[in-house]
């Protein structure tokens, strides 16, 4: 009887710790992946594309982080790609919220002449 009640607790103490193993995991593995970080890793290695940097600027962008958004965009508009007007609408706009003077700005001007 010793050796069954022995087993019994011994099969609960497993399961039970496989149990809180599972959870801790799940838990984990649930995390929140921020994209701009993985866009950096990415640019950081070398791999980096015009539409990488368009993604990275508008990540940044609805982020609400206007300086590295900012950063980005002059990046795009140096490799002449992948402009359109809602591009254009976006680095207004996270100049504007930097205070940023709008007509003097060099991209701006350089890509409404064309």
């Amino acid at each position: 009887m010793k050796r069954i009640s022995s087993f019994f607790l011994y099969t609960t103490l497993c399961v039970s710790c496989s149990l809180f193993a599972q959870e801790n995991i799940v838990k984990d593995g649930n995390k929140d992946i921020s994209i701009t970080k993985v866009y950096e890793q990415v640019v950081k290695e070398g791999y980096a594309t015009p539409k990488l940097y368009l993604d990275l600027a508008n990540a940044y962008y609805f982020e609400s982080n206007y300086v590295s958004a900012k950063k980005y965009y002059e990046i795009v508009f140096e490799t002449k790609e992948l402009v359109s007007e809602k591009v254009l609408f976006r680095y207004k706009q996270s100049l504007r919220a930097l205070n940023e003077d709008i007509k003097e700005n060099k991209y701006l001007v350089s890509l409404t002449s064309n």
